[in-house]
């Protein structure tokens, strides 16, 4: 499907999935002290052995459109949650687990960190959805009712331009 974006006036093919690469919380770690105290990987983090985070994805309906457009976010777990995610890494058979998100998306004007999520855990390889528990957040509002394919366009150049 082609769209005319509208606010770089190119046109596109095909809406791509953002993603932010560490939760908020890694950033709180000295730099120089990231190698000692953070584990991470493309999945999961551990700080101090105290924080647990995993990786998933906020799924966002988009209208007149055939797919949805999927935000990567980190959310917290609760140290037991977080080790039958890591050990159950391909299953649907877990969860859902209550989380904390863990990343500030600064497209939205209120601040998204800490706003109460639920992972659903998915096989086949796909990482955890993300659902934001119902409230009058705007990212709350736009995972319930969906977006335009205009303002998926806005939150993509928001990050990319």
């Amino acid at each position: 499907m082609e769209y005319r974006c509208s606010t770089c006036g190119k046109i596109h093919d095909d809406l791509p999935h953002m993603g932010l690469d560490y939760p908020d919380y890694y950033f709180g770690v000295p730099e120089e002290e990231r190698s000692t105290r953070i584990e991470i990987t493309s999945d999961t983090c551990i700080i101090d052995e105290e924080d647990f985070f995993i990786r998933g994805v906020i799924e966002i309906p988009v209208h007149a459109y055939p797919e949805v457009f999927g935000l990567g976010v980190w959310v917290s777990q609760k140290k037991e949650n977080f080790y039958t995610y890591v050990q159950n890494f391909d299953s649907d058979k877990i969860g859902p687990f209550f989380g904390w998100l863990s990343n500030s998306i600064s497209y939205y004007h209120e601040d998204t960190l800490s706003l109460q999520t639920m992972a659903h855990f998915r096989s086949d390889e796909l990482r955890p959805r993300i659902e934001i528990e119902p409230t009058d957040h705007p990212l709350a509002i736009d995972q319930r009712d969906g977006i335009t394919l205009a303002k998926a366009w806005e939150i993509v150049h928001f990050y990319h331009d």
